[in-house]
């Protein structure tokens, strides 16, 4: 009897210590080659952005189309930056909103105070084509546009006095039909934007460069999309996309298919970062992750290497604080401090903030589990379901 009852006993605890040690390892595994991994995308992000831009060799007309929704802290700052082109050719400034009484109207009589030269046109347009409202926004102003040359950006969106120039000379090589501009993150002031920013700068962003330069990636972003208006009407302009969540993404593809190049040059725009609290930090984060895991599953799913500390710190839990497990944390806490500085050394920016990153990598995993577990993402107030094509439906009151 003593014996039967002790081979039970061992059985099940001789099960649980190997499902343990192997947890401990697969956990120890991931957090090497994510350390690889990070070590990699600081190497590759200096030599992207060490890159130089293309320059135009005319000055074609172009319309610069915005969609405005609210007034953000930096509004202003970001639509003038627009305004402040070094670019010799004409230029109109195409702004549209849903509602007459968008705050957003307000900054735009400002900007035009600002910039009395400036050719501005503003569009207030209520219809909806879809539930993506920011595609019905530029559906509604497409018609106002005068230009062939199109330049589409987010409202969140600043920029450089070059930038205009140097999209235009990516834009006039051969065989490019859609050019687009990887982002930096620019916080407004407080924690949370500032928490967010490290999300830009230092997992979205290197994950980018490392993607393409690996062949893996084929990124289109809103906050720059810039085409000829032969190549918009190539892919049957933008109502097929009143119904895609990453609309931008489903753009890029549309444009490849007609075997059309899409393509990034070597500098970032800046997003502003606006989370205020928590929630809406983790409600972004989520909706985004979520996004990619349904229109690149394999790529979200490989993913998983951007998370070297949080794999690093599961391994010291499972193997019971053991030593050899700590020197996984080290080096993985090493690997993201030399990313960070050589992330901000290819972009120009001072380099802060180094305690929030940690903190910033054990959210950012808890956010890539929690993606695998639904498909409804909150986006302007408004809850959608995401297909597996990217399709928004909403969701229906229970």
């Amino acid at each position: 009897m003593g014996i039967s009852a002790l081979i039970t006993f061992d059985g099940p605890a001789r099960t649980a210590h190997l499902l343990f040690a192997a947890l401990t390892l697969a956990c120890s595994a991931c957090a090497l080659l994510g350390v690889g991994y990070t070590l990699l995308a600081a190497t590759l992000i200096g030599r992207f952005f060490g890159r130089s831009s293309a320059q135009p060799d005319s000055f074609p007309p172009v319309t610069i189309v915005k969609p405005l929704h609210g007034n953000e802290w930096a509004l202003h700052g970001n639509l003038s930056s627009f305004c402040q082109q070094d670019y010799p050719g004409v230029v109109q400034f195409l702004f549209g909103v849903h509602d007459s009484a968008d705050p957003a109207l307000k900054v735009l009589d400002d900007l035009r105070r600002a910039h009395p030269d400036a050719d501005i046109t503003v569009i207030a347009d209520t219809r909806l084509h879809g539930p993506n409202r920011k595609m019905s926004n530029i559906l509604n102003m497409l018609p106002h546009a005068r230009h062939d040359v199109l330049v589409f950006a987010d409202s969140d969106v600043g920029v450089e006095p070059t930038y205009l120039r140097n999209v235009i000379g990516e834009l006039q090589k051969p065989g490019v039909g859609l050019v687009t501009c990887a982002y930096r993150g620019a916080p407004d002031p407080g924690f949370w934007p500032r928490l967010s920013a490290k999300a830009t700068n230092y997992q979205f962003l290197p994950g980018v460069v490392t993607g393409l330069a690996l062949g893996l990636a084929r990124p289109c972003f809103g906050q720059t999309i810039a085409m000829r208006r032969d190549t918009l009407e190539k892919i049957g302009g933008f109502a097929p996309f009143v119904h895609h969540l990453a609309e931008d993404h489903a753009i890029g593809e549309a444009v490849r298919m007609t075997g059309e190049k899409v393509v990034i040059p070597p500098f970032t725009v800046s997003h502003a970062c606006v989370e205020t609290s928590a929630a809406k930090l983790i409600a972004h984060e989520l909706r985004w992750s979520r996004t990619i895991r349904r229109v690149d599953p394999v790529g979200h799913f490989g993913s998983v290497l951007m998370h070297p500390v949080a794999f690093s710190m599961l391994g010291v839990v499972l193997s019971g604080g053991a030593r050899w497990a700590w020197a996984f944390v080290a080096a993985a806490l090493c690997a993201r401090m030399a990313l960070k500085c050589l992330s901000d050394r290819a972009l120009k920016q001072a380099p802060r903030g180094l305690w929030l990153l940690p903190a910033w990598d054990v959210v950012a995993f808890a956010i890539f589990v929690a993606s695998f577990f639904s498909s409804r993402v909150i986006w302007r107030g408004f809850s959608f379901n995401v297909d597996g094509d990217g399709l928004l439906s909403p969701v229906q009151d229970e």
